[in-house]
């Protein structure tokens, strides 16, 4: 069985988007896709000038995005009617398909909040279906827990736990890990699939190759294999995500992600004439 080995080592870049919230980007800027993965974020703070503006109202079209709470409350609305709060977590899982307008503001005026957003692309054939929800309670996460570490299951399956995100075309593995010091994560991916950690804190040793220290808010791209071995140097978290790639050429457009150019000025047109929402 072919291990899996550290590729590439990113530490994320500072941005802001929305209405100035703060958060560290790594895929959408290096990489700029690694498909079927669009874009990774993770904002948060203690300083509430840093998120207090939240995410008004915007448009998307054309991919998933996933929103995981670590800490504080989302309230979230959209152009269906839909609404409803995302608590310390809890995960959205939207696909925005032929269009959705939507915001994302924190329910709190003070205190830490922390999360990610994972933008997912769609294959051309459903860039175009209705918009879904997929709403996980965090009390309804399974979870594996033994006395070297803890899986949260958002897509995918550990041991017995397995997450509620199944027949996606993309067949998605999202995993929250906690890994005591000095234990070993092991895990069977499968060769097709594009993979990476986001090391949220902590300290680890990934494969069996000697690499570069990764420590506190690094991306890790993994190789293609099968066998994962995650050890950790001290007490970690970290998210394994994995997806099956698209291969279809793509046109972005801010929060549009199409297969051509002329499709990104028809979101637009769409957008600006009041039909985008179908």
């Amino acid at each position: 069985m072919k291990s899996i080995e550290v590729e590439k080592i990113i530490k994320p870049i500072l941005s802001s988007d929305g209405a100035g919230v703060k958060l560290k980007r790594s895929i959408g800027v290096e990489p700029n896709y690694y498909d079927p993965f669009l874009m990774l974020d993770e904002f948060g703070s203690e300083d509430k000038e840093d998120y207090i503006g939240g995410f008004p109202p915007h448009p998307h079209r054309g991919i998933e995005t996933v929103t995981y709470m670590l800490h504080g409350e989302f309230e979230h609305k959209d152009s269906t009617g839909g609404k409803g709060r995302m608590k310390a977590g809890d995960v959205q899982w939207m696909k925005t398909g032929s269009g959705i307008i939507h915001s994302e503001m924190p329910a709190m005026s003070d205190g830490k909040l922390q999360g990610f957003q994972l933008w997912i692309n769609m294959p051309a054939k459903l860039k175009m279906s209705k918009p879904e929800y997929i709403y996980i309670d965090s009390k309804e996460m399974q979870i594996h827990k033994d006395l070297d570490k803890t899986v949260k299951t958002i897509a995918g399956k550990f041991e017995k736990a397995e997450g509620p995100i199944k027949g996606h075309n993309v067949e998605p593995i999202y995993f929250d890990i906690e890994l005591n010091k000095d234990k070993e994560f092991v895990f069977d991916l499968p060769i097709t699939h594009n993979s990476l950690i986001y090391l949220v804190n902590g300290e680890i040793q990934v494969g069996e190759k000697k690499h570069e220290r990764i420590s506190n808010s690094n991306l890790i791209l993994l190789s293609k294999g099968e066998n994962l071995k995650v050890k950790s140097i001290s007490n970690s978290k970290f998210l394994l995500i994995s997806g099956k790639p698209i291969n279809e050429q793509i046109a972005r457009g801010g929060p549009f992600v199409m297969n051509t150019k002329s499709e990104i000025l028809q979101a637009v047109n769409d957008y600006h004439n009041g039909t985008f929402v179908k």
